[in-house]
């Protein structure tokens, strides 16, 4: 951060904060404020952050930072991590900025800036691609908006913690600049959702990959077992218990090995597995909690849905 020198006043239309002050290492709420030039990356940054669980703000007036973080920090809050998104389509409030970060760092609030850029010709490039003018040329030219633009940011990009010249990145280079830039030591995970359902209602329409355990005898035919689900014991142990059951799973999991990696290699983040038998009650179910089960154990996001649990 930068030394300019303390103010002793709260800037006029910002409300006081009431925060204890805190470093980075303290167990805080988190702060990104995310700026930089028109088409460097901002909302594809914006989106990285969303995927690793922050909470995203677009297009935010600065004056606006300080309401929002003390909605954060409040005890009912369930909010850790703030990004917010601050451009040129608020340049009336970009005089306020400074005061705002000052404001937040006499209130003890840990923040950074991720500063993004790109060069005159690539940005330029990147809006007639595009077809739309840039936020400051006006009646001129894309590079006279540009001009501005930086003549704008100039004083903010001097206080940047981490600036990212995205010139020559594409998509999945930017996404692993921000997530670098804001690592805390996590290893990257996937979203994976589970999904057990019946064939006879149809396979999940958002199905990334489709598992078929009908090749298990249905408990269904067993008299005892037909009113209960893959969720109780009874059917649980069951399920497990036909011959291949654990065997299957044990397969399946070392086959997603290599596709999970390559998904996270790819900037994949959200996977589902849906795991169908006939009518998406016993099998299934079963299946797919043991399956969400064993990812977990290997650090995975798991969550697990039952579809048509509960149909007739």
């Amino acid at each position: 951060m930068s030394s300019e020198p303390q103010p002793t006043t709260v800037p006029s239309g910002i409300p006081a904060i009431e925060l204890a002050g805190h470093g980075p290492d303290a167990d805080v709420a988190e702060v990104l404020i995310i700026t930089g030039m028109s088409g460097a990356g901002r909302s594809r940054a914006a989106a990285v952050l969303e995927d690793l669980d922050w909470f995203v703000v677009d297009n935010l007036p600065p004056k606006m930072i300080v309401p929002l973080v003390d909605l954060m920090t409040r005890s009912s809050s369930t909010l850790e991590r703030i990004a917010a998104v601050v451009d040129v389509r608020g340049r009336e409030f970009f005089t306020d900025l400074v005061d705002v970060l000052r404001h937040l760092r006499d209130s003890g609030v840990f923040y950074r800036i991720l500063f993004l850029d790109a060069s005159d010709e690539v940005l330029v490039r990147r809006y007639e691609q595009v077809r739309r003018p840039h936020p400051l040329q006006g009646e001129g030219r894309i590079l006279d908006g540009i001009a501005a633009e930086r003549k704008l940011l100039a004083s903010i990009e001097e206080r940047a913690d981490v600036a990212i010249d995205t010139s020559e990145l594409n998509v999945h280079d930017l996404a692993r600049e921000v997530r670098a830039a804001v690592a805390d030591g996590t290893p990257d995970t996937l979203r994976i959702n589970v999904v057990s359902f019946g064939f006879k209602y149809g396979i999940p329409l958002d199905a990334d990959h489709v598992v078929d355990v009908r090749f298990l005898a249905n408990p269904y035919w067993i008299t005892e077992l037909r009113h209960l689900t893959g969720r109780d014991a009874a059917v649980r142990d069951y399920v497990l218990a036909r011959p291949g059951a654990t065997e299957f799973v044990d397969r399946y999991l070392s086959a997603l090995e290599p596709v999970l990696a390559g998904y996270l290699g790819e900037e994949k983040r959200y996977v589902t597995i849906a795991v169908g038998c006939t009518g998406g009650k016993h099998r299934s179910v079963a299946i797919s909690e043991l399956l969400a089960q064993r990812l977990r154990a290997q650090g995975q996001r798991v969550t697990v849905t039952a579809r048509d649990l509960g149909r007739e």
